[in-house]
């Protein structure tokens, strides 16, 4: 008998084959882009946990990336910001339905203070959502960060620079952002399940954020 004919000899779902995507641990929050949901284990991003997005070109579209996730109905809970690259600019997102109201911004001179600030962040659970900027950040700060997030029960979305891909990391999703024309390319580098072969294309409109 061949493997194949072995293989196929046995109970259904004693074997797992790569091409399926692995259980998606905790709560799962769509991303409100259907090509990417398709992607990512559960159909979205985890809850509760850590996702890498990772780039050389802010402004490329990482923010209209999240925003249907950042204008989820308004809660008691703190959307915090810490150490982005720019000012956000307010009109901007109150225009594309963000509630302002629970928008935290933190700003932090020094890598350390940014670490600290996206730990306690998370460590509060008193936010819906933590992003953050840490352009430099060791394999030991990746684990708290990882380990507050699962304990706060908070999503936390890490922007860190494109050659962090080299690093290795215990987020559970990691994700390549760059400009392609008019669309945000996003390359799947970690996910839970098989690799990903090929990249997500997700247009951008004028005055995308």
């Amino acid at each position: 008998m061949s493997t194949a004919s072995a293989l196929a000899a046995l109970p259904a779902g004693l074997v797992w084959q790569g091409r399926t995507f692995a259980h998606q641990a905790g709560p799962v929050l769509p991303t409100g882009h259907a090509a990417l949901d398709a992607e990512l284990p559960g159909g979205g991003w985890p809850g509760t946990a850590m996702t890498e997005l990772l780039g050389d070109q802010p402004g490329v579209g990482e923010l209209s990336l999240l925003l249907p996730l950042l204008c989820r109905p308004a809660s008691s809970r703190w959307q915090v910001w810490i150490a982005p690259p720019r000012i956000p600019y307010a009109p901007a997102l109150r225009m594309a339905g963000v509630d302002l109201a629970s928008l935290l911004l933190i700003t932090a001179p020094a890598a350390a203070e940014a670490l600290w600030a996206t730990r306690q962040a998370l460590a509060s659970a008193s936010c819906s959502v933590v992003l953050a900027w840490l352009p430099q950040v060791d394999s030991a700060g990746l684990r708290r960060l990882q380990l507050a997030a699962e304990e706060g029960a908070t999503p936390l979305f890490l922007f860190r620079p494109l050659a962090a891909a080299r690093q290795p990391s215990p987020a559970p999703l990691r994700l390549a952002l760059s400009a392609q024309g008019r669309a945000l390319r996003i390359d799947l580098l970690k996910r839970r399940g098989p690799l990903a072969h090929a990249p997500v294309l997700l247009p951008l409109h004028a005055g995308s954020l």
